[in-house]
């Protein structure tokens, strides 16, 4: 009964934050919504007792996705009724998009109420039905799926090193330090000694 409730005031959440995201006139606030939508999100995964999405959902989603884009729209000055201009003209396409979206979620979801999600997992890392959510996907990932979880990291450290390049603007008038040739510089070329004579001093032309 706690959990029949739990799951309607959460999914009822969801929607109501989802819907709220759209078509709130503040992107602030659609942000704001959207950090809600993701925690309901996340007490959702709990009941299904997938608690390692739900946690994957706070940490990556809420701590560093929302938080990033809100610290975006407040600092941008982005004009966002002009980019919601046309919303009804696409409003058909998003419907067809959400419909096959809703259709593919349901045709999985079935497959996995009557196979069980891990019901032609065989070998290794095959998980165990006493095994908790998040040791059962450790397992699955490190031996199964280990070459194609490597795979998927070097991808990303690759997208991220062509970002890095992509984005890298060297500047004529910054001083940067040469590693090289500081190591590698000798005595004569660090220091100079001037002869001075008694009582007199350095001009600043001899400095220079």
């Amino acid at each position: 009964m706690l959990q029949g409730i739990a799951f309607y005031l959460l999914a009822a959440t969801a929607v109501v934050s989802g819907l709220l995201v759209v078509t709130a006139r503040n992107p602030v606030h659609s942000v704001l919504w959207l950090i809600l939508a993701f925690f309901s999100a996340a007490g959702l995964f709990v009941l299904l007792g997938a608690e390692f999405l739900a946690m994957l959902l706070v940490v990556v989603y809420v701590g560093a996705v929302a938080v990033l884009f809100l610290f975006v729209v407040m600092m941008l000055d982005v004009d966002f009724l002009k980019l919601r201009e046309g919303y009804a003209k696409y409003l058909p396409i998003g419907g067809v998009v959400a419909a096959v979206l809703l259709a593919e979620m349901i045709v999985v979801s079935s497959a996995v109420i009557q196979g069980g999600a891990t019901a032609g997992l065989t070998g290794p890392g095959a998980p165990d039905p006493d095994m908790s959510n998040v040791e059962a996907i450790g397992r699955v990932l490190y031996t199964d799926y280990i070459y194609f979880f490597q795979a998927a990291g070097i991808v990303l450290l690759i997208a991220m090193i062509g970002a890095i390049t992509l984005t890298l603007r060297h500047k004529t008038h910054v001083k940067r330090q040469d590693i090289t040739a500081q190591v590698n510089r000798s005595a004569a070329k660090a220091m100079e000694i001037k002869s001075v004579p008694t009582g007199q001093g350095v001009s600043p032309e001899e400095l220079l």
